[in-house]
């Protein structure tokens, strides 16, 4: 999350700033102050559902079952999606409507395996949104989604965290997710530019398999 923000700070503040500007002055109310709302609209629906089943996700969904056959099945969803895509729009011509199914779209990612960025992708690409615009949106959602998360489990956590690992590992853990991050984040909005998801694609069905054949030869467990 703080590497997009890193990232994207350019972005946030020129989106954020505008949006502000619109809340005091209607004449202000341009693509940056509907964008802004349309992130703020999308992210809603994945706090309301992660947190009803809550128990659910961190439990039954954990299964290397279920995380192997949504690698294997959210795929043929990203091929459809990347084989039908228009990419007839760009970021100022997202709307509040395409956030929404798209962040909608999002609670399938509190399913291990189908990946948060892999199904914001799929639905923005089934609105027609290019590419580009679609891999960025995923990230400017990602920030309060996974802001929220991070926080949730620092609060539930925290007991775990100080007498398990420590919370040095865990802060070192941290800063190093942080640099690979950003240095993952910058390379994909380069790569997307010029490829489809086709290598992303063919590496979620190859691991897909290869977890489900671990585990139904009993090389790995499946909890």
């Amino acid at each position: 999350m703080l590497a997009t923000v890193l990232y994207l700070r350019r972005d946030i503040w020129r989106i954020l700033t505008g949006w502000l500007r619109g809340l005091l002055r209607a004449e202000h109310r341009d693509a940056d102050y509907r964008f802004g709302w349309a992130v703020i609209l999308g992210s809603i629906p994945i706090g309301i559902i992660g947190l009803a089943f809550k128990d659910q996700i961190e439990t039954t969904l954990r299964s290397l079952w279920f995380v192997g056959s949504a690698l294997i099945l959210w795929s043929a969803v990203m091929w459809f999606a990347d084989r039908r895509a228009t990419l007839e729009r760009d970021e100022s011509q997202v709307t509040w409507r395409d956030t929404l199914i798209i962040g909608t779209v999002q609670c399938l990612a509190l399913v291990p395996g189908v990946s948060r960025s892999g199904a914001t992708m799929s639905a923005g690409l089934l609105r027609g949104i290019d590419r580009v615009t679609v891999t960025r949106l995923s990230f400017f959602l990602s920030i309060p989604a996974l802001s929220a998360a991070g926080v949730l489990q620092v609060v539930d956590r925290h007991d775990e965290i100080a007498s398990g690992v420590g919370w040095g590992p865990t802060l070192l853990a941290t800063a190093v997710s942080f640099v690979v991050a950003y240095v993952a984040v910058a390379w994909l909005l380069r790569f997307i530019a010029k490829h489809t998801y086709a290598v992303f694609i063919v590496y979620r069905v190859v691991l897909g398999i290869v977890v489900l054949l671990l585990v139904g030869t009993n090389t790995i467990s499946a909890t």
